[in-house]
């Protein structure tokens, strides 16, 4: 598929939208990166993952305590990748370059690619959410049926049963097997990776060796190969479903659009802003404790609007972007519950599997 292209409008929703939260930062007198709330987090997120870390490996708890520990580690490492790690590779973690790509490259610890992120999520992800072919995150063949132009096989039938334990096998994936594709392939579905220079090459290498020595090689020497691959499974099984339902309730729900281009032309219907809204929603953005422990990413659409804006600052831009989504008439999808919306995910897939 050639690349796609969106839409151009002469009163552009995104020109105005970017128009009226630029008034708010300079109103308010703040600036957009994190704050020191965010660096709070960060420091609690770091520090709880070294101690449970230290105790699982180097002081071994009883096997109950231990399995508790191993899922406990799994949700520390996923609240990083959605804290940290995401506003990082955004650069909105921190005014400084520096800092932010230190968040950034937390990503090698917890197993992946920071090179590998900035293509997918960055910038294939955010510039073309929900369109089949090109969007890595709706390709989970012949797993998963994520959108009616994808070739339905008779195992789609039950996906709205069996995505919980596939879910939990994405973390593992991630680490093992879909960045060695991406790296070897030197792309990501049909869109190549930009060039990888000599240090992308080493610190690929160097962040897959530093968290295979981690989570494999020490606590393997510490206390044993069965030991370790019982705790390794439910750790990584813990990190693999927690990331994977945030970023699916965020795009696959019933309400998202999963828009193709002309085929002749190319083009969307839509201009950007307005493909984001379509295709991402919200859920349970009242819900303090959901919306510290994700990052923000409860509020999808402000991140996609604005993923250069740190997500502390979601909760009071929604508003803004709420209120010019109903004066325009453009959809905003929001669930009132994390529970709706999974429930919605549930249906959106059972519909998948019913359409032809």
């Amino acid at each position: 598929m050639a690349t796609p292209k969106f839409a151009t409008q002469k009163q552009s929703f995104h020109a105005e939208l970017k128009k009226r939260i630029n008034d708010y930062f300079t109103t308010s007198e703040i600036s957009t990166t994190g704050n020191y709330n965010l660096y709070l987090k960060a420091a609690i997120l770091l520090l709880g993952t070294a101690i449970t870390y230290i105790h699982l490996v180097f002081f071994t708890p009883p096997v109950v305590f231990a399995l508790l520990e191993s899922a406990l580690l799994g949700g520390f490492i996923s609240a990083i990748g959605f804290n940290i790690m995401h506003d990082g590779s955004h650069g909105s973690f921190s005014k400084s370059p520096f800092i932010n790509k230190c968040a950034a490259i937390t990503l090698g610890i917890l197993g992946g690619s920071p090179f590998m992120w900035n293509m997918k999520h960055n910038v294939v992800h955010h510039a073309y959410t929900n369109i089949d072919g090109v969007d890595d995150d709706i390709d989970a063949k012949p797993f998963l049926r994520m959108a009616s132009t994808q070739k339905k096989y008779i195992i789609h039938n039950y996906q709205h049963w069996y995505f919980w334990c596939l879910y939990c096998l994405l973390h593992f994936y991630w680490s093992f097997v879909s960045d060695y594709t991406k790296y070897f392939s030197k792309k990501i579905q049909g869109i190549p990776l930009k060039k990888m220079e000599l240090n992308d090459h080493i610190s690929f290498w160097l962040f897959k060796i530093v968290y295979y020595s981690l989570f494999i090689v020490i606590p393997i020497i510490k206390i044993g190969f069965t030991d370790w691959l019982i705790g390794f499974l439910c750790f990584t099984a813990v990190t693999g479903f927690i990331l994977s339902i945030v970023f699916q309730l965020a795009h696959t729900v019933e309400h998202t659009h999963f828009p193709m281009p002309d085929a002749n032309t190319g083009k969307l219907e839509d201009e950007w802003a307005i493909h984001q809204l379509k295709t991402t929603a919200n859920f349970a953005t009242n819900n303090k404790l959901i919306s510290w422990l994700v990052g923000g990413l409860n509020f999808q659409i402000e991140h996609h609007l604005f993923p250069k804006i740190s997500h502390v600052h979601y909760p009071q831009i929604s508003k803004i972007i709420k209120k010019a989504c109903q004066e325009y008439g453009v959809q905003y999808v929001e669930y009132r519950k994390m529970s709706q919306a999974i429930v919605s995910h549930v249906a959106y897939l059972r519909q998948m599997a019913k359409a032809s």
